[in-house]
């Protein structure tokens, strides 16, 4: 079954790493993608010594795609697919796949729509998948079991402050 973390709300990552924790303490095996994240990402510390999560390897560090130049885009959109591709590699292998932030892979260009469905439509008929990000494509939420909206209705960053470690990021 897949299931989306949507929406303009803080929480999309936190569900998607609850729900693997979770998976986890069934005995269950899961591998995670982070798709335009740094490894300073505060749950990859916890995740990496949990047995049974495969965390798939990303940068140190990553631009904000607007911020990158042309160039920058296509060698980050050959790195975001192969990160992916390593992801549904291992769909056989695991019980959950975790694609945090693959809406966003999608919307920024780094992935093509139809690659993705055609990898999710080979993946296991057992598998969970948690798909997280804004703006899921409606081909997405059509193959969805379960689709989360987080709402945002009041922010710190509306007031000026910054994402802050340990809670944002």
């Amino acid at each position: 079954m897949i299931h989306i973390y949507c929406g303009d709300g803080k929480g999309k990552t936190t569900a998607a790493m609850g729900l693997t924790v979770r998976a986890v303490g069934h005995g269950r095996r899961v591998a995670v993608a982070q798709f335009l994240k740094s490894g300073k990402s505060g749950e990859r510390e916890i995740l990496a010594n949990l047995p049974g999560v495969e965390l798939l390897p990303i940068p140190e560090e990553m631009k904000f795609t607007f911020l990158m130049t042309p160039e920058e885009k296509a060698a980050e959109a050959v790195r975001q697919k192969d990160i992916a591709a390593q992801a549904f590699a291992r769909s056989s292998k695991v019980d959950l796949l975790v694609l945090d932030e693959l809406c966003a892979a999608l919307s920024t260009g780094m992935l093509e729509l139809p690659w993705v469905l055609e990898q999710l439509d080979a993946c296991p008929e057992a598998l969970e998948v948690v798909i997280t990000g804004r703006n899921p494509p409606p081909e997405l939420e059509e193959r969805a079991a379960y689709i989360t909206e987080m709402k945002k209705h009041k922010h710190p960053f509306d007031a000026g402050l910054p994402a802050r470690e340990g809670v944002e990021w």
